[in-house]
């Protein structure tokens, strides 16, 4: 059986959807609605059960059927990067993974969690997922830094040679709606490009860097979910591994893509940057792919206009459902 938290969750329907294509659907899924739409992301999964984070540590205490369970994927968290209340970041980010994972290694499960790309900060120190540079790294906000403190305590407690941890990069496609604020820009510009024929961008307060040319790496949904099941499955793969492309690409190359998945000349606006974010702002992300390489994955080809036109005519476009078809 295999355990996902965060189930409902981007990633996680993601995760779970390409599973039950591969014909597992032993799965156990553990999620926290509240209001959000996020539940019809499971509609249609196949499951066997549906736990919620409030009482998972007593089913797997209780319930006879955890026994079977062989894989753990960790992927529930507050996710919002603007967060600002640091006690429900360290419950739900840290104590409360700490906590799944000294399950996972006490009964003998494979444990993979989430970690995420905002540990890097401004990208100062680079994007090296190397086991020594993590205590040298300054996340730019409390989200990053809940990340960071979980990284952290498996490196300071042995553990990076028995479990492992992904730090997703910017990773964008179906199932983000969800996620309002914090869905990816090609989300929120396909309705600009149809509703006002233009986008908008934050302008470059850094010389020099051009309107638009602040960078990331952009991964798509499938190539996330491509990573995930690789160390998800490989077992001997132990460590925190970046789970990116390993290329960077501008976001005006983005929102180009979008004009394209929609059929319409880009036209492109920039506007200030507000105050408060200019001094949290990462320019540019880029991972270093390396260490998963090492593990055994294979460098897949930078297919990223083509996701970027896929997920907009697939997805965005009116009347197109907003439900993953994550590719084999």
């Amino acid at each position: 059986m295999i355990l996902i938290t965060g189930a409902a969750g981007f990633i996680g329907s993601a995760v779970a959807y390409t599973l039950n294509r591969h014909g597992r659907k032993d799965l156990i899924l553990c999620d926290r609605f509240r209001k959000s739409e996020k539940w019809k992301n499971i509609l249609g999964l196949q499951y066997c059960r549906f736990v919620h984070p409030d009482e998972l540590f007593d089913y797997l205490l209780d319930d006879p059927q955890t026994k079977d369970i062989e894989f753990v994927l960790h992927l529930g968290a507050g996710s919002d990067t603007t967060e600002t209340d640091m006690d429900y970041l360290l419950e739900n980010n840290v104590n409360f993974s700490i906590g799944l994972c000294q399950w996972s290694i006490e009964n003998n499960v494979r444990f993979v969690y989430a970690s995420s790309a905002a540990v890097y900060g401004d990208g100062s120190l680079g994007f090296s997922d190397a086991d020594e540079l993590t205590p040298n790294l300054r996340p730019l906000n409390k989200y990053g830094f809940s990340k960071w403190m979980f990284d952290m305590w498996v490196l300071n407690n042995g553990l990076a040679n028995k479990i492992a941890g992904l730090r997703y990069f910017n990773v964008f496609g179906p199932n983000e709606y969800h996620k309002k604020k914090m869905a990816s820009v090609v989300f929120h510009a396909c309705p600009q490009v149809l509703e006002a024929g233009t986008v908008k961008l934050f302008e470059s307060h850094r010389k020099e860097v051009k309107h638009g040319e602040q960078a990331r790496d952009f991964i798509y949904i499938d190539e996330a979910v491509d990573i995930t099941l690789f160390l998800l499955k490989n077992k001997a793969a132990c460590g925190i591994f970046n789970a990116g492309t390993g290329r960077a690409h501008t976001f005006n190359d983005l929102v180009h893509g979008v004009f394209e998945g929609v059929g319409k000349k880009p036209v492109v606006r920039y506007f200030p940057m507000p105050e408060g974010l200019r001094e949290r702002y990462q320019y540019f992300t880029q991972a270093d792919m390396t260490r998963l390489k090492k593990a055994g994955y294979k460098e897949q080809e930078d297919r990223f206009k083509e996701y970027v036109t896929i997920y907009v005519k697939k997805y965005l476009l009116p009347g197109n459902l907003n439900l993953t078809e994550v590719s084999d």
